[in-house]
């Protein structure tokens, strides 16, 4: 059995060389860890997109210390008047030193000392699935306080997941076209390898070889060739996932699983299973032609 296994009738080795083969899995082994990245990494920058600046308000109160009719400052009223919104979870006023970090870009470094009328600023957090509820925010808000401006985030969100979708849609295409190169790099090996054993095939053939047994023969050669450049296109390809990882991560629905390091797993297996099914597929096509 040993011996058997050994044994190569077919020049298997010679027929699919353990050079080029390899090579060439490895560089579309790498591009497809590419674009399974980026599209991990757009699915999570999306699904971060809608949950957070989503369900984020800004409220901008001009005046925020004039007193109104009730004695309440405009600020006083507005914060009451949000406070009693059971949409809204979490009502946070941002402070002057905030206020001056977000303006200081425009501004300069001292924006207190330039004198500006600057607005009260008021950061909303909705509840989920609530943010319909507050389509009558604005008038509201401007009937205890006029001026008063809402800034909604979910145009630029609807837009941002546009883009991230169309990052998905771009790396699934090109995905698909990296398998389509592989299972057409394992194919014309495959047939090379065919016609350089050609006589070799023909006799074993017709000493009562089924088309089973070469075929696997076959498979488990292109099979085991895939696999190692795929293990290299793996490892060229894990400096640049670490580095997709560490941008992604402050992005991550959750930060203790990585969605993109299960790429590392999973690519060599779906590489040998591509290899074993087009040597399969390809040799038995080929036998079918035989005389």
């Amino acid at each position: 059995m040993r011996r058997m296994r050994r044994a190569d009738p077919l020049g298997l080795k010679r027929a699919l060389s353990d050079r080029l083969l390899p090579m060439m899995v490895a560089a579309v082994v790498f591009l497809a860890a590419l674009a399974l990245a980026g599209a991990l990494a757009a699915s999570q920058l999306a699904e971060r997109w809608r949950g957070g600046a989503a369900a984020i308000l800004t409220v901008q109160v001009p005046q925020p210390a004039v007193a109104l009719a009730s004695g309440q400052t405009r600020i006083d009223r507005v914060l009451q008047v949000l406070h009693g919104r059971p949409e809204i979870t979490d009502v946070r006023l941002m402070d002057d030193g905030r206020l001056g970090d977000l303006l200081r870009p425009w501004l300069g470094t001292n924006v207190q000392s330039l004198a500006l009328p600057l607005p009260a600023v008021v950061e909303l957090t909705i509840a989920e699935d609530r943010a319909e509820d507050l389509d009558d925010l604005d008038e509201r808000l401007a009937a205890v306080a006029p001026g008063t401006v809402v800034e909604r985030y979910s145009t630029l969100v609807r837009r941002l997941t546009l883009l991230a979708r169309s990052v998905q849609a771009t790396s699934a295409a090109a995905l698909a076209v990296v398998v389509l190169v592989a299972v057409c790099v394992i194919a014309v090996a495959t047939r090379s390898g065919l016609a350089v054993r050609r006589e070799a095939i023909q006799i074993v053939h017709g000493l009562g070889a089924t088309d089973g047994y070469i075929a696997q023969r076959f498979a488990v050669r292109a099979m085991v060739l895939a696999i190692q450049g795929a293990v290299l296109g793996t490892l060229l390809a894990l400096p640049v996932l670490a580095g997709f990882a560490w941008l992604v991560k402050p992005f991550s629905v959750d930060p203790q699983f990585d969605p993109i390091w299960a790429v590392l797993l999973l690519l060599p297996l779906a590489t040998a299973l591509i290899g074993w099914c087009t040597a399969q597929m390809t040799v038995r096509r080929w036998l079918r032609h035989l005389p």
